[in-house]
């Protein structure tokens, strides 16, 4: 996992001449995150579905479901956020240690975790004391989230772990790409006290903020001469 092989020349020489150890290659720790990013989406639609009787109106089990709907697309789109966050991260790392390794553990152990608190909102959201707890413990989980993404990036740069090439202003980009949905969250929990529906719609609503480029969509159908003036101000 060392980010260099000993040659056959340094093993003969002794273990003095051999290489030190310069980190842990991001290659391996890439392909266990997508997995568990892959397998945490895949859980989620699996608690998705009808009752053994509802033939007798199926229609109406399916529009029923609405609950279920509104969780599964806001943890989606949650995870989906996550996963462009992290492979932006990954993106800039030139290698990893072993605390770097282990912050990403912890960061897809939350992940994983995602689906239990999206059922819960599913089946609880029509019940007035339930669907509070429900809806506060699924915003928690997704503000420990999304806090491990910022934890994460923030601990890649102080301990130099990013490419020497990377410029300052990309890494301030992204540190301030990743820090405007923890105050939200905290804003959307609590308000999911009073309105659940709202907070869960709120959720979803930070995880397609990170999702949709509007940078660029903004770009690409603004008039050129309108952004320059908007830019000048």
């Amino acid at each position: 996992m060392s980010t260099e092989e000993p040659s056959p020349e340094a093993l003969s020489k002794g273990p003095s001449a051999q290489p030190r150890r310069r980190g842990f290659r991001t290659g391996r720790l890439e392909a266990f995150s997508d997995g568990v990013f892959a397998i945490a989406v895949t859980l989620l639609v699996l608690d998705i579905g009808v009752s053994a009787t509802a033939g007798q109106d199926l229609g109406g089990a399916i529009r029923g479901l609405w609950p279920s709907y509104l969780a599964y697309v806001a943890s989606f789109s949650t995870i989906g956020a996550a996963w462009l966050a992290h492979n932006a991260i990954t993106e800039y790392l030139e290698h990893a240690d072993a605390a770097f390794v282990r912050l990403n553990l912890l960061l897809l152990l939350f992940v994983s975790f995602l689906p239990f608190p999206t059922r819960l909102v599913a089946e609880y959201i029509h019940q007035d004391k339930a669907e509070r707890v429900a809806v506060t413990f699924y915003g928690i989980v997704l503000l420990l989230s999304s806090t491990m993404l910022l934890v994460l990036w923030r601990y890649a740069v102080r301990a130099r772990l990013v490419r020497p090439d990377t410029a300052d202003e990309e890494i301030e980009l992204l540190t301030e790409r990743l820090t405007p949905g923890l105050s939200a969250y905290v804003v959307l929990i609590v308000s999911g006290l009073f309105v659940p529906v709202i907070a869960v719609i709120g959720f979803l609503g930070i995880a397609l903020y990170y999702i949709i480029p509007f940078r660029r969509l903004s770009a690409s159908i603004l008039p050129r001469g309108w952004r320059r003036k908007r830019h000048r101000r």
